[in-house]
């Protein structure tokens, strides 16, 4: 299996089908040439995201989606098939779900493909960067979740 999932927080769990989550988060890493490699999806609420978006960003406020990548770095070398973690707040998540009146599960997924491209390298800083990161985002949405 190459998605681990952990979480979600309670409450969460009767509205987000993670076996679906499971299945559409091993397609988008098959899309893009990792499908034997291990991705770690953590569901949180607002302030485990919260803290850790403190602690590691210095931004003290909850946000949607997290990426700590190991394909770079001091210990890169000893991460085995392990790419990284992405951290999801499933209630911004459910926010953003409910504004845009789509379904928590795609919101979690489209959170899912941003975090996994973070871990790859991909960023957005920059207008040319977005959107090759957007082209990216929707081919993977493309080969996984439609």
């Amino acid at each position: 299996m190459s998605l681990v999932v952990v979480g979600p927080p309670q409450g969460a769990a009767p509205r987000l089908d993670l076996a679906r989550l499971r299945l559409r988060g091993a397609a988008a890493l098959a899309a893009v040439d990792r499908a034997r490699d291990e991705l770690v999806l953590s569901l949180v609420d607002d302030a485990a995201i919260r803290a850790l978006n403190a602690s590691y960003r210095g931004k003290d406020r909850a946000t949607d989606v997290l990426s700590f990548s190991l394909l770079e770095g001091e210990h890169r070398e000893r991460r085995g098939r392990l790419l990284g973690d992405v951290v999801i707040s499933v209630e911004t998540a459910r926010r953003q779900a409910r504004a845009a009146r789509r379904s928590l599960d795609d919101v979690v997924a489209r959170l899912l493909i941003h975090g996994l491209l973070h871990v790859l390298g991909h960023d957005h800083e920059q207008d040319a960067e977005a959107r090759a990161m957007r082209a990216e985002e929707r081919r993977l949405w493309a080969r996984a979740c439609a």
